[in-house]
């Protein structure tokens, strides 16, 4: 249509995939255009913004007193509204540009868990941040539509999204969830699982970028065939009084047996929609099997560990950090009107505003 070609020609619509961890933007006919941590750089005297996303990760844990390093997003939901405000704005302007004379239609993935107040906290963030409408689609429906999961025909198709601060476990058929599973379990949990590992085990204390280097460079689910080593720097915490550097050094399977409690919850959550589900779709399953995404689905050894677990065939996608992102993407490029001709702002689910 005429009239939509000039609405996009002042400002495309954009797909968000606002995690706990990072931040994805899509912009429609355009593709993935920004990928960043979901990090703030805040002064402490005025409260005002000093560096959001890339930069901001790169002053966590050498700021000034002056300066503080937020993650406004917790467990997939927001923890602290002015500063999601400011993230957000900062994100749709540099993915929109400056000078679009219209504001954005947005899409934003959300945990399929979510509460109503949560929902509009959601809705109200990302308005204020300049959105003109907005709509919000279930993380694991938007990842199963990115890795290209058959989501509109019979036939079910299990999707386990595992993210920083979630784990989206779903079951979907004809377009929509049958049976899902929300678990505030992910990276966040392992990274931590990490760091309280080096402190009880080597008197070590790290911090989350340390632990989450650990988790990308030698972190497993499964025993390794062949052990990875890496050493780890941080503060003595043997000696009393002693705060002084020092370096241990640490093995894959040391820290396979850290991840174990984490790792357990999210298998338990897999386990739990499989057992809630209708016999016609648990033997679907078998035939389809499960599908990995998000960032904790490239720890090593996952699938095999969850394939063990369930019995069912297990992979990881092709692209799983940016299945949700992608998936929004699909959305807004293939049924645009549908999307935000929607009666609810809440794809795929009733939500009381």
């Amino acid at each position: 249509m005429l009239l939509d070609k000039i609405k996009n020609f002042f400002c495309n619509d954009v797909g968000i995939d606002l995690g706990t961890m990072n931040t994805l933007v899509y912009v429609a006919e355009v593709g993935i255009v920004l990928s960043e941590p979901s990090i703030v750089a805040v002064n402490t005297i005025n409260n005002k913004v000093v560096a959001v996303g890339d930069e901001a990760k790169r002053m966590v844990g050498r700021t000034s007193r002056g300066i503080r390093t937020v993650r406004p997003m917790k467990d997939g939901v927001i923890a602290d509204a002015e500063v999601t405000d400011e993230m957000l704005r900062h994100f749709i302007r540099r993915a929109t540009g400056r000078f679009k004379v219209m504001q954005p239609r947005v899409l934003v993935a959300v945990p399929s868990g979510i509460t109503d107040v949560e929902t509009r906290a959601v809705l109200d963030s990302t308005r204020r941040a300049g959105a003109r409408e907005v709509r919000l689609v279930p993380e694991p429906l938007a990842a199963a539509i990115g890795v290209e999961l058959p989501v509109d025909e019979p036939t079910g198709s299990m999707i386990v999204d595992i993210g920083g601060g979630t784990t989206e476990v779903a079951i979907i058929s004809v377009a929509d969830i049958a049976h899902s599973e929300s678990v505030k379990c992910g990276g966040d949990a392992m990274d931590e699982a990490i760091i309280q590992h080096m402190k009880n085990k080597h008197n070590l204390l790290i911090g989350e970028r340390t632990a989450e280097q650990i988790k990308i460079e030698i972190g497993s689910a499964y025993r390794l065939e062949t052990p990875l080593e890496k050493e780890v720097y941080g503060r003595d915490l043997g000696q009393i009084g002693s705060s002084l550097p020092r370096a241990v050094m640490v093995n894959s399977e040391e820290i396979r047996q850290a991840l174990q409690e984490p790792i357990s919850r999210i298998s338990y959550a897999v386990r739990r929609t499989l057992d809630s589900c209708k016999p016609e779709l648990a033997a679907d399953l078998i035939n389809n099997g499960v599908v990995l995404a998000g960032g904790g689905a490239l720890l090593r050894g996952l699938d095999k560990l969850l394939s063990e677990d369930t019995g069912l065939a297990v992979s990881v996608a092709k692209d799983p950090l940016r299945a949700i992102v992608n998936g929004t993407g699909i959305l807004l490029e293939s049924s645009q009107q549908k999307v935000f001709k929607h009666p609810q702002p809440f794809l795929g689910r009733t939500f009381q505003a």
